[in-house]
């Protein structure tokens, strides 16, 4: 299965477009020990291809992030497409944090009911690479980006 060698900005806009059209990921974090935990999220997206992400400040992926910032996030395979992405986390505040939130709430309206709850966090994902599989093309059309 070679990797396509396609335009980078097009490779980009291909892959936002799928973030887009989803709402949903799993995020993999890793606890001492290495020890790999995995969690279903609603997320939003930045044209940077930034993942914005709430939890609970005592969710299990909250405080495997605080010992490790990276972590795994994949979207997709209905229709055979999938994007697999790896990342770093920051914790969101101040004006960036007000911007991200308008963008991932614009996505998914529903979480705003727990904007308010004591101990929510909103944090951002950088992303370092990202894979995009999609198999129904013969052959397979599958790139990577590396930041």
């Amino acid at each position: 299965m070679p990797l396509n060698t396609v335009d980078n900005d097009h490779q980009k806009q291909r892959i936002l477009g799928f973030l887009k059209h989803h709402q949903i990921g799993v995020i993999a974090t890793t606890k001492s020990g290495l020890q790999p935990e995995a969690a279903a999220v609603e997320y939003g997206e930045t044209e940077d291809l930034e993942l914005i992400i709430d939890t609970f400040v005592n969710s299990r992926k909250w405080g495997n992030i605080q010992k490790n910032p990276r972590v795994a996030f994949v979207v997709g395979w209905d229709q055979d497409i999938t994007v697999q992405y790896e990342g770093r986390v920051t914790q969101l505040q101040g004006e960036e944090l007000t911007k991200s939130k308008n963008t991932y709430f614009a996505k998914n309206p529903r979480a705003q009911k727990w904007e308010g709850r004591e101990g929510v966090i909103y944090f951002k994902i950088v992303p370092t690479w990202i894979r995009y599989t999609d198999t129904n093309k013969n052959p397979w059309e599958i790139f990577e980006l590396t930041f």
